[in-house]
């Protein structure tokens, strides 16, 4: 038996879908014939790649691996179908984008947008910086080509970049928010009795400010967690509490428009945004002309030395 892409593509939709019976309706093929395409593959590499029960399909270790596997094979074969039609044009594909959450990184998804639509019309980008994704885990499985992530340590299966680092600010509702002036820093002890609205625990962000918090014996009152840029822009703007932000997504988001914005010192809070890459997968020339633009938008950026953002 000969392992080919049909058989493969079968197997990741299975997985995805959870289900034979949904896969096979998602394909358009008899859920027979795609049983026997699993115990077939089963059958080649000797080992049982499915685990079957009353709350649906899941893969087991070896599946779980031939699933990765399969998806980088077939997105291989996906692009090199792509380059291959495009041989004689310009370059053309479809590159996806990770921006980590509260970060600066976020707000350069419009000039990425416009620079990839004047230099290559073709290439279409999917832009991601929704909340309860791992992105790291996203290039890793390439399900995505490339993000810009906070951190800058090892990742097993991805290469990080450092880009820059950004300091985080204390963004409050327009007035006094301390009894000090707003031009003056605020050490982190003031903020023992200052309401926060700060993002999930699960956030690289809230780990990081509850770490700073910590060395500067203060205990965080959390009045809500929330992870929506907007949402969070309206909750302090109404006044229900501050937040602990990079100055530049505070600058850049409508639904912060009109707050005060303060240095945090003593500790101060800085976090590293890093590009992340896989380290076994080479990026398609589609995305390397994106990874070529995405980092001529961060030189930009830099160039214009917004608030809180210094080199690496």
């Amino acid at each position: 038996m000969s392992v080919d892409f049909r058989k493969l593509k079968s197997f990741v939709k299975v997985v995805d879908a959870g289900s034979v019976s949904r896969a096979a309706g998602l394909l358009r093929t008899a859920q027979p014939a795609l049983s026997q395409q699993i115990a077939a593959l089963e059958s080649h590499f000797k080992h049982k790649l499915l685990l079957r029960s009353n709350h649906g399909i899941v893969p087991t270790e070896a599946g779980l691996i031939l699933y990765r596997h399969a998806q980088l094979l077939l997105k291989q074969i996906e692009q090199a179908q792509i380059d291959i039609d495009q041989s004689t044009k310009a370059l053309a594909g479809r590159v996806s984008i990770g921006l980590a959450t509260y970060s600066a990184s976020s707000t350069l998804s419009l000039p990425i947008l416009k620079e990839m639509s004047t230099l290559h019309p073709q290439i279409i980008v999917h832009i991601n910086d929704s909340f309860g994704h791992v992105l790291s885990e996203l290039i890793m499985t390439g399900k995505m080509d490339m993000a810009m992530i906070y951190g800058s340590g090892p990742i097993k299966g991805v290469k990080l970049q450092p880009l820059f680092r950004e300091e985080l600010y204390l963004v409050s509702r327009a007035g006094p928010a301390a009894k000090k002036p707003t031009d003056e820093p605020l050490p982190l002890s003031a903020l023992a009795d200052v309401k926060l609205l700060l993002p999930s625990q699960g956030h690289f962000l809230r780990r990081l400010i509850d770490e700073s918090l910590a060395r500067a014996r203060v205990t965080p009152n959390v009045a809500s967690e929330i992870e929506s840029v907007s949402a969070l822009g309206a909750a302090v703007t109404e006044g229900l509490g501050s937040t602990i932000l990079p100055a530049s997504v505070a600058a850049s988001a409508s639904s912060f428009a009109g707050v005060e914005v303060r240095r945090l010192v003593r500790p101060a809070i800085e976090a590293t945004v890093s590009l992340c890459v896989s380290d076994h997968l080479p990026l398609s020339e589609p995305a390397l002309a994106t990874r070529s633009v995405l980092l001529t938008v961060v030189e930009k950026l830099m160039r214009s030395h917004p608030q809180g953002i210094r080199a690496v």
